[in-house]
């Protein structure tokens, strides 16, 4: 195994074990955010992501099944296709029946003891080394693969398979020494000693992983098993290449056999066997509501069969909002608006989809993001010049279509820019602006996960009452964002919106955040709220127990005050 040494260097502290009862030493293991790469003509690394780029357009990848070593392929053969040419096929896969995934729950129990006993500096290590891989030797593959399967340009690519599920594998290694340095107080050692045990927890994980983040899917896996947990990972069919790409870097680094297993498989299939199992320890997940819902159900339904109370984690995507305020500065509001609510199609949980706007400043706002829509290029996220490629897939363009269609229709809904979209070749939606006299239209509710923002201007000197309607309008509370100069304002804002967003911003757009500075979830209907790129996050991992070791032999059953 490679030694910490290396990680010595890069950083001013090393990883400690956290297993041990003895004495830890001093030194921490400290992470920094990955640098990103601009790209920019003639660069370096521009030449190695179109030759990368090349490999995967000219290829079908065959993904199998895994469990432990074994690669597995069923008659059940689908496709992932490029979504901005969806007649190009970039990828082969099976789906695992009802017996494969049951074979993956038992090949992960088999080898979790030995997991779940190495000493935490040895799996993070493990984690670390996929980091490193990443961040050099298969970078542009992430970013290839991603590219083709989920089209992100090249800029949100960036951010997403290298930059942020770096920074999920390191920083994660820093929470796991940082949350497990606790120990009780031994008031007299010489008498008692009191410590704590940071355990994985009995059973396996389950990972179910969205398509729209690279970064999520392998956060999702990776979490439960730096933690000392076995988990059975069923990716995305729309970020199947991707994320293929991530599990074989994850057994490169050294992942040992069965501790994570790559399970495809179809929703319900998956879903049932795993909660139907006594050994379902958790399930990590991001999707819809609805599927969420589901899952829990059935974890309620099967509650008497547990070995132990499945924990589950849910981010469940939003209806995120821009609230601004008459004194806000115009250009941030009009900056931020655009890249929050159209940035890859609007497809991220915490895009804005909803803006408030004062009647003053509407007219400057809707002009410089009309104007800015006019310069917008929508196509393959292959071209440095686009800015909205094609959203995932067929479900998502004729869902997105339907409320553009209601708007269209609706007495209450004017289109201000974009509002059109076409399949033909790939599912491109372009970037709509929609103002609505009514702030309670279903378009202001309900997450619509596409590239539309819907605008309500209201009296400037209402934006108290209008700020109790941001609030109670949508059923999620993932994302807020509000812009303000006036100090006074602010306070007020923010205390009145408290409850509305798990991550709040000021002066900035709704997006963007970052792993270690801007731990992320949502409460509500968005989600469990856990923290993923925080450090309270991996305790949802953690079985923790308590130890009591008396050094001296008791002599007298009775106490003082029962003597006569």
């Amino acid at each position: 195994m490679q030694s910490l040494t290396r990680y010595a260097r890069l950083f001013p502290r090393r990883i400690i074990s956290c297993r041990s009862l003895s004495a830890m030493p001093d030194q921490q293991y400290v992470a920094v955010n990955e640098p990103m790469h601009d790209y920019a003509p003639g660069s370096k690394e521009k030449k190695e992501l179109e030759a990368a780029i090349s490999k995967y357009e000219n290829s079908i990848e065959d993904i199998p099944i895994v469990i432990g070593d074994e690669e597995i392929r069923t008659s059940e053969v689908r496709h992932q296709v490029a979504p901005f040419d969806h007649q190009k096929r970039i990828a082969k896969f099976s789906y695992a029946s009802a017996d494969i995934v049951q074979k993956a729950i038992d090949t992960s129990l088999r080898v979790r003891r030995d997991w779940e006993r190495r000493p935490l500096y040895e799996r993070a290590e493990i984690f670390l080394k996929a980091a490193d891989l990443m961040s050099g030797k298969y970078r542009m593959d992430l970013l290839a693969t991603t590219m083709m399967g989920q089209a992100k340009n090249v800029v949100q690519a960036e951010i997403d398979a290298a930059a942020e599920l770096i920074d999920f594998l390191r920083f994660n290694a820093q929470f796991a020494q940082d949350i497990t340095k606790y120990q009780p107080l031994s008031p007299s050692e010489n008498i008692t000693k009191n410590s704590t045990i940071y355990r994985g927890m009995e059973g396996f994980w389950a990972a179910i992983t969205p398509f729209n983040f690279t970064a999520i899917g392998g956060h999702l896996a990776q979490a439960p098993a730096i933690m000392g947990n076995v988990c059975l990972w069923k990716p995305s069919d729309t970020a199947m290449l991707s994320n293929y790409t991530v599990f074989k870097i994850f057994r490169e680094a050294g992942v040992p056999a069965g501790v994570i297993n790559f399970v495809p498989a179809d929703g319900p299939v998956f879903g049932d066997t795993i909660t139907e199992s006594h050994d379902l320890a958790g399930i990590n997940f991001t999707g819809s509501v609805r599927t969420f819902h589901h899952l829990w159900k059935q974890v309620g339904q099967n509650l008497e069969k547990y070995r132990t109370y499945p924990r589950l984690i849910g981010e469940c995507g939003g209806k995120n909002f821009h609230f601004v305020h008459p004194s806000a500065d115009v250009d941030s509001v009009v900056n931020g608006t655009i890249r929050s609510a159209f940035e890859y199609g609007g497809q991220k949980c915490s895009a804005c989809s909803r803006a408030y706007i004062p009647e003053s400043l509407w007219p400057k706002i809707r002009d410089g993001m009309v104007n800015i829509h006019k310069q917008i290029k929508v196509g393959s996220p292959l071209d440095s010049s686009t800015f909205v490629s094609a959203v995932i897939d067929d479900k998502s363009f004729n869902r997105i279509k339907g409320y553009l269609d209601h708007a269209k229709t609706s007495k209450n809904l004017s289109i201000i820019a974009g509002g059109s979209c076409d399949d033909s070749k790939g599912y491109f939606v372009d970037p709509t602006i929609i103002e609505t006299k009514d702030p309670s239209d279903k378009i202001m509710q309900e997450e619509i996960f596409g590239p539309v923002v819907s605008v309500y201007v209201y009296p400037d000197n209402q934006y108290k009452e209008i700020t109790e309607l941001v609030t109670k309008t949508s059923p999620f509370a993932l994302t807020g964002a509000i812009y303000a100069k006036d100090e006074k304002v602010k306070s007020e804002l923010v205390d009145m919106l408290k409850d509305s967003a798990g991550n709040f911003y000021i002066n900035d757009k709704s997006t963007g955040s970052v792993v270690g500075q801007q731990p992320f979830g949502g409460a509500r209907l968005s989600g469990t709220n856990d923290k993923a790129g925080g450090p309270h996050y991996l305790l949802k991992f953690t079985s923790v127990q308590s130890v009591k070791e008396t050094m001296v032999p008791s002599t007298e059953w009775r106490y003082p005050s029962m003597t006569a």
